[in-house]
């Protein structure tokens, strides 16, 4: 053996691995999509989104509260953080039901929709009774709780509709009796538009528009026939199509549709050109924050209704792309979660809470773009408004409660998670990687996913 200058044996190297040459026709982009695909397709990504996608929207939006609502609280003599206080105060609390929510068992989760029902119930119905129920904007759907908060109980019948809808649909699954038409309409139709007929006692058509949606949500997930789908949608159009013809002010908002001038003719569409206006004014990268110049006194509602065009004028184009990011993340999130489980009810409350979220905020920046009536309805998790921020906030701990409850994600996150120093189960062994979503636990079927 040869030996060194030094005296000592030469030291063996380990040859180094050959690189694989590129091919040729590789593109880099698919590839970064096929990453992406694999990385969306782990067991938490889901789980992930959802939390994080709201944390970012209710923080986005408590920004863009304390910006657009300073000026109106001026106005009204009180300090210009005001309504971002009582805003702070409501995602505190709703953070607390968050929380709870994505801890409870499904069992707890199913036990608690008839009592829900019943409270929304009896809530809404108060509403009506003469000193109890407020008054606002021309709509009776408010209790006053003292001083200067409010509750509006339409907005917890929205959740009470997706829980007890949810639990009714998959006791009838597990009975095989969704097959009938009149099971699958009973008592879930009815119950559904006696919540509509005590909302539209108040004059609430937008929040109604939105019951009406979780509803065919159900419905579809349900399995419902085209023919039965069909007739119940005929049935919501004709009624409000009736309730449009018969309302002065719904026919002028339907008449606001494409205007570019406040004034078009007998008809004062200010709060819908003013919208547009914030919103071609912003930009690319918009006008800076708290630079809005909309807000002072031109455009009515700037901090709830229409805080999506306040963030177009301040943050730009791309503030505005983000939120919608947002929001389709959300959305497909909760998609994704009711497509791969095989429990009945995470399926249909999953679903419920994603149609509410996503026809939600399709409505409300749709009446922002001019594209769809005003309906009045809040942006979720963004606009102003407890009452619509604490059982959005209940509903986003429902789907982290049910993307925990994935065969894939509990394993993942039981690994991950090694409880009070304890080894992992198989000791030294290299843990099991789940790379995709299709690597179920043993007895789960198939997501049937492409």
């Amino acid at each position: 053996m040869s030996s060194s200058r030094t005296g000592r044996p030469p030291v063996q190297r380990a040859a180094r691995r050959p690189v694989a040459p590129r091919p040729q026709g590789e593109n880099p982009v698919r590839t970064l999509v096929t990453r992406a695909r694999r990385a969306w397709d782990r067991p938490l990504t889901a789980y992930y989104v959802i939390l994080g996608g709201s944390l970012l929207i209710t923080v986005l939006g408590l920004v863009m509260v304390y910006s657009a609502s300073q000026i109106t609280a001026l106005q009204m003599s009180l300090p210009g953080s005001y309504f971002f206080r009582k805003q702070l105060l409501a995602a505190a609390i709703g953070a607390v039901l968050l929380l709870v929510a994505s801890r409870m068992p499904l069992k707890l989760h199913r036990a608690l929709a008839y009592p829900i029902l019943a409270c929304a119930v009896f809530l809404m119905a108060l509403v009506q009774v003469p000193g109890i129920g407020v008054a606002v904007n021309g709509n009776q759907n408010w209790i006053a709780l003292g001083g200067s908060f409010q509750l509006q109980p339409s907005e917890f019948g929205k959740l009470a509709l997706v829980l007890w809808g949810a639990d009714l649909l998959a006791r009838k699954h597990d009975k095989r009796l969704l097959t009938q038409w009149k099971h699958m309409l009973v008592p879930l139709v009815p119950a559904a538009f006696m919540l509509l007929g005590l909302i539209m006692l108040g004059g609430d058509m937008g929040t109604a528009i939105i019951l009406t949606a979780i509803l065919f949500g159900l419905l579809w997930l349900a399995g419902a026939p085209t023919r039965l789908f069909a007739g119940v949608l005929a049935v919501a159009a004709l009624l409000g199509a009736i309730l449009i013809r018969t309302s002065e002010n719904r026919m002028a908002r339907l008449a606001c549709l494409g205007a570019t001038e406040p004034q078009t003719g007998p008809v004062d569409c200010w709060q819908a050109v003013h919208g547009i206006y914030a919103l071609a004014s912003g930009g690319i990268f918009g006008s800076g924050l708290g630079a809005s110049l909309e807000k002072w006194g031109e455009l009515p509602e700037a901090h709830t209704d229409f805080i999506f065009a306040v963030t177009g004028e301040e943050l730009g184009l791309a503030g505005t792309l983000s939120v919608l990011a947002l929001f389709a993340a959300l959305g497909y999130a909760g998609i994704r979660v009711a497509g791969r489980t095989e429990d009945p009810f995470v399926r249909y409350a999953a679903g419920g809470v994603t149609t509410w979220i996503t026809a939600q905020a399709v409505i409300n920046v749709g009446a922002v773009l001019g594209l769809l009536p005003i309906a009045g309805v809040p942006l979720p998790l963004f606009s102003y408004g407890g009452s619509a921020l604490l059982p959005t906030m209940f509903a986003i701990g429902l789907l982290i409660a049910f993307a925990r409850e994935d065969p894939a994600a509990r394993m993942a996150l039981a690994m991950r998670q090694p409880r009070f120093g304890k080894k992992r189960i198989g000791g030294s062994q290299r843990p099991r990687r789940w790379n995709t979503m299709r690597r179920r636990a043993p007895g789960a079927r198939s997501s049937g996913e492409r």
